[in-house]
């Protein structure tokens, strides 16, 4: 075997020049690379065999991933520069340009210890991050992937577009989670109706409309309030949905607060919708009210009491 390998070794330094030390680097190199894929190709196997859950299958390729990495990484350093003294040697020599012709891809790095430390998000959360809103599907040392969500489209749905996020966004815009800690949002829905109208029957129709359709009940929620308050400081008192009411320049308006889950929000606002359409369809006496155009006529339409006598003169000046 050792003549085998200085017969290798003699002909690449007699025919490309290089030398025998280089020689079994390289070799080293090569089996360190063959070993990396093939334990990538085992721990993939064993992973998507002995785990089914879709989510913990992917934190633990993820996992299995970066631990081949590293490893292959410390290999790769005994290999080519003789341990952790060159290494620390190396890197100290090339601080002073790394930190100006890779600022980005380092504070990219930095970005993703912190997410995967701080955890201010994890894959599947629900985050908008600047102006960007998806549900997190990836989390690499480099950049952060969501499925994009809103845009074009209304009610927080999918666009279909896949978003990749740079890692160091995250000390430099703030990152709303919609799924973090307590789970669910409030959502509102107004409704506004004529002055004409009884408002007070149309309230009473929201309120309970707003109790049957929301999928969020009152005591789960309080128990996930509970939760979330053993980490942050989330209290809420009132959990049930309200009805509140507001006059805006052509109606009254009852505005429905609700709770509901992040990404059911506009089935369950359709939902809603459906209900109170057939609730005012039934009742004479309210109407929806919209920007429109109309002749008032106080003495037919206005209060007994604000209605001028037609036989009373006008006083003269």
């Amino acid at each position: 075997m050792n003549a085998l390998w200085r017969g290798v070794t003699d002909f690449f330094e007699t025919y490309l020049g290089i030398a025998p030390e280089l020689c079994a680097k390289i070799a080293l190199t090569l089996a360190a690379v063959a070993v990396y894929l093939l334990l990538r190709i085992v721990f993939g196997y064993l992973v998507s065999r002995r785990i089914r859950d879709l989510s913990k299958r992917y934190i633990a390729g993820k996992t299995v991933s970066y631990l081949l990495g590293l490893f292959a990484f410390v290999a790769m350093v005994r290999i080519w520069l003789g341990g952790v003294t060159g290494l620390a040697t190396y890197l100290g020599l090339v601080s002073a340009g790394i930190a100006i012709a890779l600022q980005d891809p380092v504070s990219n790095l930095a970005g993703w210890l912190y997410i995967i430390t701080a955890k201010p998000f994890v894959t599947g959360d629900r985050v908008q991050i600047n102006e960007r809103a998806g549900d997190v599907i990836d989390i690499s040392p480099f950049q952060f992937t969501l499925n994009e969500i809103g845009n074009w489209v209304e009610a927080d749905q999918s666009t279909g577009r896949v978003i990749h996020v740079p890692n160091n966004w995250i000390f430099k815009h703030s990152c709303s989670n919609y799924t973090q800690g307590f789970n669910f949002i409030w959502n509102e829905l107004p409704v506004t109706v004529t002055f004409e109208s009884n408002w007070r029957k149309a309230k009473e129709i929201l309120a309970r409309v707003a109790e049957e359709h929301s999928a969020i009940k009152s005591e789960h929620a309080a128990n996930e309030i509970r939760k979330a308050a053993r980490k942050f400081m989330i209290f809420y008192e009132k959990l049930t949905p309200i009805v509140w009411t507001s006059v805006c320049d052509f109606g009254v308006t009852l505005t429905v607060r609700y709770l509901c889950e992040p990404r059911h929000r506009r089935s369950s606002a359709q939902r809603m919708w459906e209900e109170i359409l057939q609730e005012f369809d039934r009742c004479d006496d309210i109407d929806f009210a919209y920007p429109t155009r109309r002749i008032y006529d106080n003495a037919a339409e206005g209060k007994p009491g604000m209605r001028r006598d037609p036989g009373a003169q006008e006083p003269k000046s």
